[in-house]
């Protein structure tokens, strides 16, 4: 039997080779790796340096705006109108929320968050940067604040931040004059530097709040802050603080404020009080008003409809934008017309029987006196606001030279006070009436125009301005309503430039002191239609002028007129008083409108009356 061949049982040089081969390739591969991992060490450590330290620090330092504080408004004496006051609001930062909605969600379960907070949110969230933090619920109470800081560490992104909340301490009253500030829209944004008001909740809406935003918002500062990993800020590792804004004082006296709307009471209408050797704005009154604090940081949509709904319009400013017929107050400017234009003299006479009739026509134009006034010259016409001498004069004026003289004196035009939303009124002529209406002028809408009806419309900030007019003796001054600044870097108040002087042309200035002579009798006069609001002889003279301005019409041959108290409230009369005091040295002059107050004489001359009364007895 033949024996298989001999193997050997191991192979030392084929496994020697072997392991060489082996070790070689795991060499090679831990060189690779080695190299791969030197290779990204490099990239890392040294082609990228600059970009990760970038990273890491944004990660770790962040740029915070700090919101300046807005300055304060004071009236002439130093009285606060508008006040800034503590208060902390809800912040989110959209980039550092993981989950938008159920972080939302969840808030919702700790503080109230009303649908208006939601949707404005929403708005700011897509107009504002995502790194930026935008305001979720404003003046959280103690309650809801202790109630979020218990819950903090669950809520990335979302923090409570202090802020100065806008206050007004005498609410309703100034309301249309100071007007209000309001959360800061998407729209707003559009409308301002946007990194200006990186920090920002609100800004100016109304009154002087918006038309002296940029010098009342101040100049937004910027923290580098450090955070950690949710966004928590450690500390402060630099700053540039910011800049308050300009506190303004305003040219109101709030005392004669509260006194204008103390003597309208209920009543809806206007006061307008101006000192006239400066053409400063010493009260605005517009009543009904409404409390500017409800806007500051979102007034409800029910209590809006409210204000919208009422009858008689509180977000209306009668003062600035009220436009009545000025009625009787335009005959002193008819009869200096007359005068300085050489069409009467003040020796002149009329004889008033109750009515007047253009040549060739039927129709009459009465006088508010049945029976008429008898003769009468200018002085007698002014005194007792005699219709149909004011007839015959816009008549032989013509109504050209009657809109050319009066627009010296302001009307049909803004006086260019500081608010916005002025009323221009109306002062009629014939280019206007066919640029406005396509029809021609007729005459007896110049019969009418001379006792302030038909289609001439004015302000109760015309009238005053006006009579500022007619009280300086033809020296207009801008009316204005900023009265000094005090710049917060400075410190000092620095009082504003007065306006320039525009002087009307006189031909004669013994022709105003006739109109004066007029208006000073309509108080102070036996026959004066408001002689009964000086009977108790103040001490002083006063000069003014009563109107009325018709809102129940009837016809030209209706003989029995029904009294004002027998109409319903909103068919009678609107009551108007123009006037300044003392008469020799006019220290303030006031427009008064009562709406559907009857007569001017009964009504608004007597408020008037209080109002001097109440600025003359001041300190």
């Amino acid at each position: 039997m033949k024996r298989p061949a001999y193997k050997p049982l191991k192979d030392t040089l084929r496994e020697a080779h072997l392991f060489r081969v082996r070790a070689w390739i795991g060499f090679a591969l831990i060189v690779l790796v080695f190299l791969i991992l030197a290779t990204r060490f490099f990239y890392l450590q040294i082609v990228k340096h600059d970009d990760f330290i970038t990273q890491s620090e944004a990660n770790r330092v962040k740029i915070r705006a700090v919101p300046p504080n807005r300055g304060l408004i004071f009236d002439r004496n130093g009285v606060l109108l508008a006040d800034n006051r503590p208060a902390y609001r809800l912040e989110l930062v959209p980039e550092q929320v993981e989950d938008l909605e159920q972080t939302l969600e969840r808030l919702g379960r700790l503080i109230t968050l009303a649908e208006d907070d939601l949707e404005r949110f929403e708005q700011l969230r897509r107009a504002r940067p995502s790194f930026q933090g935008i305001p979720l619920r404003l003046r959280l109470t103690e309650t809801e604040a202790a109630a979020f800081a218990v819950n903090r560490h669950r809520f990335n992104g979302v923090d409570i931040v202090a802020y100065q909340n806008r206050v007004y301490p005498f609410g309703p009253s100034l309301a249309h004059l100071v007007g209000y500030v309001g959360r800061l829209g998407p729209d707003d944004l559009k409308k301002v530097d946007a990194s200006d008001y990186a920090a920002t909740s609100h800004l100016g809406k109304t009154g002087i709040e918006r038309f002296y935003e940029d010098r009342l918002h101040g100049t937004v500062g910027y923290e580098q802050v450090e955070t950690n990993a949710q966004g928590r800020v450690l500390g402060v590792l630099e700053s540039n603080p910011s800049v308050s804004g300009h506190d303004l004082f305003l040219t109101i006296d709030v005392r004669l404020q509260l006194a204008a709307e103390a003597a309208l009471g209920e009543r809806p209408g206007a006061v307008v009080a101006v000192e006239p050797a400066s053409g400063e704005i010493l009260a605005m009154a517009s009543n009904p008003s409404f409390d500017p604090n409800l806007f500051v940081n979102g007034i409800s949509a029910q209590a809006y409809r409210e204000l919208l709904n009422s009858r008689y319009r509180p977000l209306f400013n009668r003062a600035l934008q009220g436009g009545y017929e000025p009625g009787s107050t335009i005959k002193p400017y008819m009869a200096l017309a007359g005068l300085e234009l050489g069409v009467i003299t003040p020796e002149d006479t009329v004889f008033s029987r109750g009515f007047f009739r253009l040549a060739g026509q039927e129709r009459r134009y009465r006088d508010w006196k049945k029976g008429g006034h008898g003769r009468v010259n200018v002085v007698q016409a002014i005194e007792q606001s005699v219709n149909v001498y004011f007839y015959e004069l816009a008549v032989d004026l013509g109504i050209e030279r009657i809109h050319d003289y009066l627009a010296q004196f302001g009307f049909g035009q803004p006086t260019g006070l500081d608010l916005l939303g002025e009323s221009s009124g109306v002062l009629p002529s014939r280019e206007w009436k066919r640029r406005v209406h396509a029809q021609p002028w007729y005459p007896g809408e110049t019969v009418i125009a001379g006792i302030g009806q038909g289609f001439m419309v004015t302000t109760p900030l015309q009238l005053a301005h006006g009579i500022s007019a007619l009280a300086m003796r033809g020296e207009t001054r801008h009316l204005h309503l900023l009265h000094a600044v005090r710049d917060p870097l400075v410190g000092d108040i620095v009082n504003e430039a007065p306006p320039p002087v525009r002087e009307i042309p006189v031909a004669d200035w013994q022709n105003w002191e006739v109109v004066i002579d007029g208006m000073e009798a309509v108080l102070h006069g036996s026959r004066g239609t408001a002689r009964a609001v000086m009977a108790d002889d103040p001490g002083y003279r006063m000069a003014g002028k009563t109107g009325t301005a018709q809102v129940y019409g009837r016809s030209q041959d209706e003989e029995d007129e029904r009294e004002q108290d027998e109409l319903p409230e909103h068919l009678r009369n609107h009551a108007l008083f123009v006037g300044f005091a003392p008469t020799e040295a006019p220290r303030i002059a006031v427009a008064v409108v009562v709406e559907h107050g009857g007569g001017g004489a009964s009504v608004a001359a007597p408020l008037a009356r209080e109002v001097v009364q109440a600025y003359l007895e001041l300190p």
